[in-house]
């Protein structure tokens, strides 16, 4: 018997290889046909006939036509293939597929269309180093295939991904003869890695069980194999310079500089680099390159940021200043190189604009162009991450003007359409339809390739991403308004008149506004005036905005029957409902501090509904997210690390300038966290209350479980309900 299960595991493993085979040396089109299956479905696919014509030599494009009674779709990549298909759907067939649910309906009798597409970019990117810490941490191959299926139909060609960085840099560190202690020492949990990797923080909440590692290359390799076959450029990580603080034992003269970030850990989680002229430097970065291709194979585009939103340590003087910047980009290119000549570097360029000093800009042009003087044009790309940033919040010259259109260095235009993971309905739609032709149609944008978003965490706000996904595929501004009414027939099924005048109002408030960090009053913790945020707290508030929650949801007589309709409903609600707890969370202080009696069980009942309603929602869900984490683990003890890990990301996170940072509104969190903190906080009458609450926090994190609650069974009713009571009370008031 154990001789047959030999055999037959040996016949399968032949036959596997076999068919990678065939689908390496393939055009892709079967595994772009297998994305459409599964979302599509296979019955609707029966109406399609499928074509790639590989050209390498020319941008992703795909041509639609209606021939023989059926779709006949022809591109020269597979994405393009599945973005061509999704373009039928969502605009003659009037369907979408996004994050919460799709809406697919194929007719029999197809509509006709005859069309020809083509990307004025080579690379849509997708991806922000942080988002593999607020939403992409833990989760599983089940979970990655549907994401990339959805960068596929959405025409993403070059996602950001972590590419078992840590696993690879564990072996290198080993290599190198660091002890097992000075390499748990470094690193930090795994929902912190981003900013273990920016060189942000060394150990923050580790150290990691030694299994994880080896899953991480076992999950990488599934998702390398699967964006290879679909002819993705995937970006993963290089060596940037950071080291373990062991490696002075091993180096004693090896340079090495200590780095601060304003996160607010201890210093013994400070990050340490080393010196640009240190031939350690490109020693350990090339060594990195050739351990990550022995496992992986070859890869086209490395990533290394040496200072994100930190200052680089550098001399007084200027012109030696500049020499070191040279350097440190010489280092950081020449050690990609040194194992793999045709690799390009890519750095964000999110610090460029972002860090200041003093008042002013640390990278002005000169600095910014000494970092990037001794790299060829062709062999670095500047990820321009946040368009709307500049546009919108600093109110500065775009990036790619300031900075010269990056020197003749490859970049890509690109925007952060949220901080954190929040969830608050924010940004700038117009914007987002129109500021980036600007940079297309710029006379001096010179190695302009490519468009995307880099948002720190996602399954949030949908509109935008499906928004920003066209403007990859188009070549002039978009009129935002007649999108609109589309996207509403798409996701929802029709337009009513009440749909407009919500929209209307949406983008004259939630949607016509840019908050950097939109956060309800609940979220932080229950201090009168907490340091550094108004009182209001920095969601979107306004008239406007509560007519067109309303307005929307006068549209439940037409849509009440659209899944994706009650969902997005709930979240409105949900945020107009938390508004109404900030001002009551507001008069209830005010009424404390002047000695009245007061309590907080009718905010509570509102939070406690809002959490309800949140648990049908496929998304907005804590349980969700603790379930992801807890899956990494072998042993009890294990699960319960990864967790706490998890649950501290979204909370505490680390030190107090970065608490709270994540704002989810979460079924499971409002009920379990932000309800118990504030009310065990006004109970306490001791004069170590912010301690005893701090404590509490800490408590929470590391006690495993989520509360059940029971989900209302028409959450849409309870929805209208809950808005047409505190609309009265505003009528009432007035």
């Amino acid at each position: 018997m154990k001789f047959l299960f030999l055999l037959l595991s040996s016949l399968v493993l032949s036959c596997n290889q076999q068919s990678n085979s065939k689908n390496n040396s393939d055009d892709g089109k079967q595994a772009a046909i297998a994305i459409l299956n599964r979302n599509v479905g296979a019955e609707n696919l029966k109406h399609f006939k499928f074509e790639i014509n590989p050209d390498t030599s020319k941008l992703d494009r795909y041509t639609l036509k209606k021939e023989d009674g059926k779709i006949t779709v022809t591109a020269n990549t597979p994405i393009a293939l599945c973005r061509g298909t999704y373009d039928y759907i969502k605009t003659k067939c009037n369907g979408i597929i996004s994050w919460s649910g799709s809406k697919i309906n194929v007719p029999e009798t197809l509509p006709a269309v005859d069309k020809e597409v083509e990307t004025p970019y080579q690379f849509r990117y997708y991806f922000n180093v942080v988002t593999h810490g607020y939403t992409t941490a833990y989760w599983d191959w089940e979970r990655w295939e549907k994401e990339i299926d959805w960068m596929a139909i959405h025409g993403i060609n070059m996602p950001l991904i972590g590419g078992a960085h840590e696993a690879i840099l564990y072996k290198v560190f080993e290599k190198l003869g660091l002890t097992e202690a000075e390499i748990n020492h470094y690193f930090s949990g795994p929902a912190h890695f981003p900013w273990n990797r920016m060189g942000n923080l060394n150990g923050w909440d580790g150290p990691v069980p030694q299994s994880y590692f080896q899953k991480q290359i076992e999950l990488t390799h599934l998702m390398m194999d699967r964006m290879r076959t679909l002819k993705m450029t995937p970006i993963v990580h290089a060596f940037a310079g950071f080291v373990p603080k062991g490696i002075k034992r091993l180096h004693p003269d090896a340079e090495v500089r200590e780095l601060g970030w304003g996160g607010g850990l201890p210093l013994e989680n400070n990050g340490f680099i080393l010196s640009p002229n240190s031939e350690l430097f490109t020693e350990i970065g090339t060594l990195y390159i050739q351990e990550w291709e022995k496992e992986f194979g070859k890869s086209n585009y490395y990533l290394a940021d040496s200072f994100n939103e930190m200052d680089a340590p550098l001399s007084d003087d200027n012109e030696e200043a500049l020499k070191e910047l040279a350097g440190y980009g010489a280092s950081a290119y020449q050690s990609i190189k040194a194992a793999n000549p045709e690799a390009t570097w890519v750095m964000q360029g999110w610090t460029f604009p972002y860090h200041r000093k003093d008042g002013k800009r640390f990278w002005t042009p000169e600095r910014l162009g000494a970092l990037v003087s001794k790299v060829p044009d062709d062999k670095l790309l500047i990820l321009d991450l946040a368009n709307e940033y500049n546009h919108l919040f600093w109110k500065i010259q775009p990036s790619w003007k300031m900075f010269d259109g990056f020197f003749g260095k490859k970049w890509i235009y690109s925007f952060i359409p949220n901080m954190g993971g929040k969830v608050p309905l924010n940004g700038n739609l117009e914007t987002y339809a129109t500021i980036p032709f600007d940079a297309l149609d710029y006379d001096n944008k010179k190695n302009l390739v490519g468009f995307g978003f880099a948002p720190e965490g996602i399954e949030n706000n949908e509109i935008i991403y499906e928004l920003l996904s066209d403007v990859a595929w188009k070549t002039k501004k978009i009129d935002i308004d007649q999108w609109i009414e589309d996207y509403s027939i798409q996701r929802y099924g029709a337009f009513p008149k009440n749909m407009k005048r919500a929209f209307d109002l949406l983008n004259k408030s939630a949607f016509g506004t840019f908050t950097d960090h939109p956060m309800h009053r609940y979220q932080f913790r229950p201090y009168s005036k907490p340091e550094g945020v108004e009182d209001h707290a920095t969601v979107h508030e306004s008239s406007e905005f509560r007519e067109a929650v309303g307005a929307f949801l006068n549209c439940t007589p037409q849509l009440e029957e659209s899944k994706l309709y009650t969902m997005d409903a709930i979240e409105m609600v949900v945020q107009y409902l938390g508004l109404e707890v900030d001002r009551q969370l507001l008069n209830f202080i005010a009424a404390k501090e002047k000695g009245e009696v007061v309590n907080l069980d009718e905010t509570m009942e509102t939070l406690t509904a809002m959490d309800r309603l949140l648990a049908t929602h496929p998304n907005h869900n804590l349980k969700k997210w603790v379930d992801f984490a807890r899956k990494w683990g072998d042993t009890p003890e294990e699960k319960l690390y990864y967790e706490s890990n998890a649950k501290r990301l979204i909370t505490t996170w680390g030190g107090d300038p970065v608490n709270d940072y994540s704002g989810r509104v979460w079924s499971g969190l409002i009920r379990d966290y932000y309800i118990p903190r504030w009310v065990n906080y006004h109970k306490d009458e001791s004069e170590n209350k912010k301690q005893n609450m701090r404590l509490w926090e800490e408590q929470w994190i590391m006690t495993s479980g989520v509360s059940k609650i029971e989900p209302y069974d028409n959450p849409l009713h309870i929805a209208q309900e809950m808005y047409a009571k505190f609309e009265k009370l505003h009528q009432d008031i007035k």
